[in-house]
């Protein structure tokens, strides 16, 4: 099986030849059409906690990283039967079941870990929704209790990037009033995607949100180093909560203290996947892509996601 390894965030990406592996009497093997890419993905290959913890608990051999994938189901297991060969789907990695990253020509996972595509969702398109818009409606609905709230706010820092720009879409659509953080280039994105734009260039991030506030949820998709946890929590309703998407390690204390920090990295799976792709079959979720990156330039998709600047989501096809 043919994936794309480096020992290191200094050694290129490249392909290599591993060993297939089984699959189980539950699993599913895929065909990879296209692949989200995250910054989880490059993160893990520079050594961050999630990647130490990889390398603990993941599959021995080469580090194969990413999470989300779309393709077309090739084998099943004998005790699968409600995914065919031959199916559309999309779903997600996890190597905490010692299976390989999504940045291969096959992957193996088990038949709950996928969800049923329709034709009129191309695989580029669900290809950007694993991680991102999943981690955006944990945020919101699980974690948030969103859902249901009187009077509902949301604000999203970062509100144009991957997990953003799908937490603006989710919270609105589900009657929140949503404020958006973006650069001066990105408000009108924003604002087309239902959200109050707030320019961080023009003044002081925080005065400018509470005027708008207090919020139900703060959802932080860009990081403590840039928008700080207690200034957060500051702009919260009584109840409210403040979700850090992907925290430094510096910032796990935080989580690990009584208050109303939380943080979240979505795990995809059917349940999560399914409603995500009814919403774009419908036309309710619009996902937009950056840029469509050939897998032979994985490095340098890799190199524009740490820039920061991506509006919407990277796709390796």
């Amino acid at each position: 099986m043919q994936v794309l390894t480096s020992r290191s965030i200094d050694e290129p990406l490249h392909w290599v030849e591993i060993p297939t592996p089984k699959l189980g009497p539950d699993g599913v093997r895929v065909a990879v059409r296209a692949v989200g890419v995250n910054p989880v993905d490059w993160k893990m290959r520079a050594g961050d906690m999630l990647g130490v913890v990889q390398r603990v608990v993941g599959p021995s051999g080469s580090l194969v990283t990413g999470v989300d994938f779309a393709g077309e189901v090739v084998e099943v297991g004998s005790a699968v039967k409600d995914v065919r060969v031959g199916d559309r789907v999309v779903g997600g990695t996890d190597f905490s079941r010692k299976q390989h990253g999504s940045y291969a020509r096959e992957v193996c996972v088990r038949a709950d870990q996928v969800a049923l595509l329709p034709e009129s969702v191309p695989f580029d398109v669900a290809g950007c929704l694993p991680v991102a818009a999943v981690t955006a409606a944990t945020a919101l609905f699980e974690l948030g209790h969103l859902r249901g709230r009187p009077d509902a706010k949301a604000l999203v820092l970062g509100a144009s990037g991957g997990v953003g720009h799908f937490a603006v879409q989710l919270a609105r659509a589900a009657g929140a009033v949503v404020v958006g953080v973006c650069s001066a280039r990105n408000v009108a994105f924003v604002e087309a995607l239902g959200g109050v734009p707030l320019d961080y260039g023009k003044g002081e991030v925080f005065a400018a949100a509470a005027k708008l506030g207090p919020f139900d949820v703060v959802v932080d998709t860009v990081g403590a180093a840039t928008y700080p946890v207690a200034a957060c929590q500051r702009l919260l309703k009584p109840g409210g909560v403040h979700v850090l998407v992907m925290p430094r390690a510096v910032d796990f204390w935080w989580v690990a203290l009584p208050g109303p920090t939380v943080m979240v990295l979505g795990r995809p799976n059917r349940a999560s996947l399914k409603p995500l792709v009814e919403q774009v079959a419908s036309g309710a979720l619009k996902v937009e892509i950056a840029e469509r990156i050939p897998w032979d330039e994985a490095e340098r998709a890799h190199a524009v996601s740490r820039a920061g600047k991506v509006v919407g989501k990277l796709v390796l096809v």
